[in-house]
């Protein structure tokens, strides 16, 4: 039997210009991360990690605490089929479409703008935003520079089979996002294909996703642990 731990990146620069990169919080919760498998004697066989600034700079925050330790750490295999949705190109070009032909949504969008930049964004934010990713994923709203939700489906799926079904017993760290976490976890219950962005929604930053392997087969062994962040001021969702 192997093991495969999916990784969400720590916090990132939501809202901002360059929203593809850690805040401070988030290199602290990496580092969290870091500490607690290097004290439990965690040795890793293989590390992959997608290709974004954010899932790339967590792996290596770990990466380094395991060399100062002097313990192996091997060299990530970046993959970007473990990259998150465009979730701007969702916002930016399906939330318009979507305003055009639904009252409801348009005015979940305009309470959103309204309160962006307060301290109640991220609420509003949310309410809009899993209006908008339900219609994206029954494939009514599309654009032809937005991924589908069916080609990112296929990608991730084709990003875990590629370390599933490899020969050998190993453990296996995977720096990911909460989309791809999500898809992982709908496959290995067989859910409906709305649970992966369900279950998205509650993946938090820097936690510990673990799923037990052979020959193809998968099975959920834990979610969303965090036993590295036990200090509530590390703790976040967004």
């Amino acid at each position: 039997m192997s093991e495969l731990i999916l990784v969400r990146h720590g916090q990132a620069a939501a809202f901002s210009e360059n929203s593809d990169r850690l805040t401070e919080l988030g290199q602290r919760q990496a580092e969290a991360l870091g500490h607690y498998l290097v004290a439990r004697g965690v040795e890793v066989d293989e590390v992959h990690s997608g290709t974004l600034e954010r899932q790339r700079h967590t792996e290596a925050l770990v990466g380094e605490l395991y060399r100062k330790a002097g313990r192996s750490w091997p060299e990530a295999q970046r993959n970007a089929g473990w990259n998150e949705y465009d979730s701007g190109g969702v916002t930016r070009r399906l939330a318009p479409l979507l305003a055009a032909r639904d009252p409801g949504f348009a005015a979940l969008q305009a309470d959103f703008q309204t309160h962006a930049g307060s301290r109640q964004q991220n609420r509003y934010f949310q309410r809009m935003f899993e209006a908008l990713m339900a219609a994206w994923v029954e494939g009514s709203l599309t654009h032809p520079e937005v991924e589908s939700f069916a080609d990112f489906h296929a990608r991730v799926r084709a990003a875990r089979d590629r370390i599933i079904d490899a020969e050998g017993s190993r453990r296996v760290l995977v720096f990911s996002s909460g989309g791809p976490i999500g898809v992982c976890v709908q496959l290995a219950l067989e859910a409906p294909l709305a649970a992966a962005i369900k279950t998205n929604w509650r993946v938090k930053n820097g936690s510990l996703t673990e799923f037990i392997f052979s020959r193809g087969r998968l099975s959920l062994d834990a979610f969303n642990r965090i036993p590295h962040l036990d200090d509530p001021a590390l703790q976040s969702f967004r």
